[in-house]
């Protein structure tokens, strides 16, 4: 099986995203952020706003429209109600990473097997995973971005301008600055082109540097285009928005400096071996390829330095560190591989023992989950869950079985059937009361009355509900809408004591409405109630 997946590595890459969450991703609630992106997406097929974007009727700028445009693509061919229809483009662009991971490691003359392990483990990382839910424009300008630093890569390599390439490249910048800015280009692009010249050296000849320079400018405006329509066309929405997004640089979320030195947890399974990797004085004589080592190790540390360098700091934004750190952890596995039966040092072993021992514990042990999940288990979700606990089970067993062996690369490899199995198999699991309760939402609007909003509500209930949610309150006061009777959802103010509703209308208190999935992280946002208006 391992030869097969090795002699085919790109259809083995794009077939492992779409097994592990191609099926079944759905099952995760529905993100704020998505729920955005979404929400923006039917109104470019209903209201037809695909320049000028909107959310809930309203202006949004905040955010380029490339992702929300292939977003709405997929929706207009699936069904807009599909979530896992409008999840499916940001899967590719995971699967986008793990191929271009295993192609620039190919181009840094490392082995195809070497190079495949590498796009695995960017593939497994958990914020590489967790970010085409949480923020999913972020994997789209990065998954843009290390397809434009791949022909890059080879730009610099070969010494030449190659047209194809030189084309490839804008067109890839400008679909990473359409996606989301300038945000790659500061925290992918420069530490690459930096790490570079560190390790590579430029020996290109001035007039290839010109050159570069050129197609670097015509990508930037090729995918600044929309800003500047924007800017021309609502130009007082735009300055506003802008405003507010700029300040929040320095005033949001600020952090201190020293705020990502946990960087490399965010590699979630993968922490261990990506604080090793890191270990340079210790590791650089145990890697095959120095100067790509030294390469990835830069981009790295880099990117982390000028990510804190910006006061607003959130975890998420670690997230295209995790690229170069992928390839720095393959070095460490392919060391494992090569070296671990050889190895006397308990320290050295012991982490390893560690990292894969606790993997497959997690595995064999998965079934104790039962006992929390039970309640919510009925029918066809026990059998799921029987299968999901032997499937796990049986990873588990040959974890240890090959740990014990010393064979790590039969360890690596069922590490990720270990992750396929827990999209495929476990995750539909966590589709339990939440579902039920985002449903209870949609059904509103196959009510014959209209449903307006006293306060903000959130995305989450805009995007489930199908459609807009218009406000009855504005600067001015409150307006009366046209109906005799409608409902009226809202989060945190109390219609009864709205002096102006009071007045004219009876008020009955209909449902409430708790679009939360975790206890732990319950958000008040997210609880809405629903009354129904009646003109006196």
């Amino acid at each position: 099986m391992i030869k097969l997946i090795e002699k085919y590595p790109i259809i083995s890459l794009l077939l492992f995203v779409i097994v592990m969450l191609g099926f079944t991703i759905d099952a995760i609630p529905v993100t704020i952020m998505e729920a955005r992106n979404f929400i923006s997406a039917r109104e470019m097929l209903t209201d037809d706003n695909w320049i000028l974007t909107t959310m809930n009727g309203e202006a949004r700028y905040q955010k380029p429209p490339l992702p929300t445009w292939i977003t709405a693509m997929f929706g207009y061919i699936f069904g807009i109600t599909s979530v896992l229809a409008l999840r499916l483009p940001a899967l590719l662009f995971l699967a986008s990473l793990g191929i271009s991971i295993y192609l620039l490691s190919k181009k840094l003359e490392l082995s195809k097997a070497h190079s495949l392990i590498n796009g695995f483990i960017v593939l497994t990382s958990f914020y590489c995973i967790g970010i085409t839910i949480e923020a999913p424009w972020d994997i789209y300008t990065h998954g843009f971005m290390l397809m434009a630093l791949y022909q890059l890569f080879i730009l610099f390599k070969d010494k030449k301008t190659s047209i194809l390439r030189s084309i490839l490249f804008v067109f890839c910048l400008a679909g990473s600055v359409l996606s989301k800015g300038p945000v790659s280009l500061y925290v992918l692009f420069l530490p690459f082109v930096v790490s570079y010249g560190i390790t590579f050296k430029f020996r290109a000849k001035p007039i290839h540097f010109l050159k570069l320079i050129s197609l670097l400018v015509f990508g930037i405006v090729l995918g600044g285009w929309w800003y500047f329509h924007v800017r021309v066309a609502d130009p007082e929405t735009f300055t506003a928005i802008a405003e507010r997004e700029t300040s929040n640089w320095s005033s949001y979320n600020v952090r201190p400096f020293y705020y990502y030195w946990s960087f490399f947890i965010q590699s979630g399974l993968w922490t261990i071996p990506a604080f090793i990797s890191l270990l340079y004085p210790y590791f650089k004589t145990r890697v095959s390829n120095l100067k790509a080592y030294r390469f990835s190790f830069f981009w790295t540390i880099i990117a982390v330095i000028l990510l804190s360098v910006i006061p607003e700091k959130k975890s998420r934004y670690l997230m295209p560190v995790l690229i170069p750190l992928a390839i720095n952890i393959g070095f460490y596995i392919e060391y494992l591989i090569l070296e671990f039966k050889n190895l006397k040092s308990k320290k050295e072993t012991f982490p390893v023992y560690f990292q894969f021992g606790l993997i497959g514990s997690i595995a064999v042990l998965f079934w104790v989950a039962g006992f929390f999940l039970a309640p919510s288990l009925t029918g066809l979700t026990w059998v799921r869950f029987i299968i999901s606990s032997l499937v796990l089970a049986v990873i588990g067993v040959y974890i240890f079985k090959f740990l014990k062996a010393k064979n790590i690369k039969m360890v690596f490899y069922l590490f990720i059937a270990f992750m396929m199995s827990i999209g495929f198999l476990a995750l539909p699991l966590a589709k339990l009361q939440a579902q039920d309760n985002y449903k209870a939402v949609s059904e509103l609007a196959s009510d014959n009355l209209p449903l307006y909003t006293l306060d903000a509500v959130s995305p989450e209930a805009i995007y489930n509900y199908g459609d807009k949610i218009l406000s009855i309150k504005t600067d001015d006061g409150i307006v009366i809408p046209a109906e005799k009777q409608f409902y009226l959802l809202t989060a945190t103010s109390k219609p009864e004591e709205t002096i102006e509703l009071s007045k004219l209308y009876s008020i009955e208190f209909i449902a409430t409405y708790d679009l939360n999935f975790s206890e732990s992280k319950h958000r008040s946002r997210l609880v809405n109630q629903l009354y129904k208006l009646t003109l006196k």
